[in-house]
């Protein structure tokens, strides 16, 4: 037998009980401890408790509420985001929540969604270096720079070289190849969208539709989204 996980659900309208419908259906083992649509009390209840899920349903219409969201998110439980917006889960990503269910939520999405938001926040606790650590040496000629991690808004390949690109708008170019780079940064938030681009999901500012689609990222650069990698992409961010 499985032991026994702990969730907690915290929403803002009358449907949350969809969520603990398919919970309970799909994930016998967690138990809910907690269910409530005051999330200043839900707030206060996990400064004290770290639950093994915690799902947020709340509008984001509002400072208030995207600074509540951004508490949240301090949370050592992972965290599943549910709204019926595209522009709110935008929004919530753009906050650090990758992991998002679009309403209606069906059976499988809701199932890969809890799966995932598990197996990261494992991999997460087990990755090599503790996830307090917020800088990296990256090598140049004269020797190496520092820089923090959320600095890095994307690294882009070029032969056996990788150009990465930080907030305060310079480049440095690094004698690494980009899977080094994607070995290294996937424990904190980066994606590779395409054989060239490794991007830093807290700096993608928007998505384009096509056929694989394109990203813009807060410095305004424009990439493409490879065609094979476009679901798991798409499934990473909602």
């Amino acid at each position: 037998m499985k032991n026994t996980l702990h969730a907690c659900i915290i929403d803002d309208k009358d449907d949350g009980e969809s969520i603990s419908f398919l919970l309970k259906k799909e994930f016998p083992e967690f138990e809910i401890d907690l269910h409530t649509k005051n999330v200043d009390f839900a707030s206060d209840y996990l400064s004290r408790n770290s639950p093994d899920l915690l799902f947020v349903d709340i509008q984001l219409n509002n400072e208030q509420a995207l600074e509540t969201l951004s508490k949240l998110r301090t949370s050592s439980s992972p965290l599943i985001f549910i709204t019926d917006s595209e522009n709110t889960a935008i929004s919530a990503i753009k906050k650090g929540i990758t992991n998002c269910l679009l309403k209606p939520v069906t059976n499988l999405n809701f199932v890969l969604t809890v799966n995932k938001a598990m197996e990261n926040f494992k991999k997460n606790r087990t990755f090599p270096f503790p996830k307090s650590r917020s800088k990296i040496n990256l090598p140049t000629l004269q020797g190496f720079k520092r820089v923090n991690i959320d600095e890095i808004i994307r690294c882009e390949a070029d032969s056996n070289y990788t150009s990465i690109y930080l907030l305060d708008k310079t480049k440095v170019m690094v004698s690494k190849t980009l899977h080094d780079f994607e070995k290294n940064l996937s424990g904190y938030n980066f994606f590779r969208i395409h054989h060239k681009h490794l991007i830093n999901l807290e700096h993608l500012k928007e998505y384009i539709k096509g056929k694989g689609g394109q990203v813009v990222m807060t410095d305004n650069s424009v990439l493409d989204v490879s065609i094979r990698r476009k679901n798991e992409f798409l499934h990473k961010i909602f």
